[in-house]
């Protein structure tokens, strides 16, 4: 018995276009979008009366993926949450990037905050944490050679 890969990360959002755009941002492609519900999800996700929309991203070369997830019913009534680094539970992803300073630039251009100016982490990286929409926390990381 083995694990062979983590095959998606799944993001619950309330604005799924506007989520969607943060990404397509960054350089991932849409792969696929769909609908679902039915009693079928119910019992996958142990909800009742489920119906969400999904967008599927990926890097061009397909390592990554990510569903970005909006939930029309039952739907989260509560805020979206602002959780910091050191928030208890999943927190962030990480994407290796090249021309680190050029993504946080453009990142703040459009308002995305950032955590910290860029800080280099000894000679093997320069990282940089960004909160994108609906809290989302991402590290840009790009291995220095």
């Amino acid at each position: 018995m083995k694990i062979n890969r983590i095959d998606h990360v799944s993001i619950n959002v309330n604005n799924l276009s506007e989520a969607k755009a943060f990404f397509l941002d960054l350089g991932l492609e849409v792969k696929a979008e769909w609908e679902m519900e039915g009693e079928q999800l119910d019992r996958i996700v142990g909800l009742k009366g489920v119906k969400t929309a999904c967008v599927g991203l990926g890097m061009p070369d397909g390592q990554v993926w990510i569903e970005l997830v909006k939930f029309y019913s039952p739907s989260d009534e509560r805020e979206t949450q602002q959780p910091f680094a050191n928030t208890l539970g999943i927190r962030h992803i990480c994407f290796a990037v090249e021309d680190i300073e050029a993504i946080v630039a453009n990142l703040k251009s459009k308002g995305t905050e950032i955590f910290s100016e860029i800080e280099q982490y000894e000679d093997r990286y320069k990282l940089c944490y960004v909160r994108g929409p609906e809290g989302i926390i991402l590290e840009l990381a790009e291995k220095i050679r």
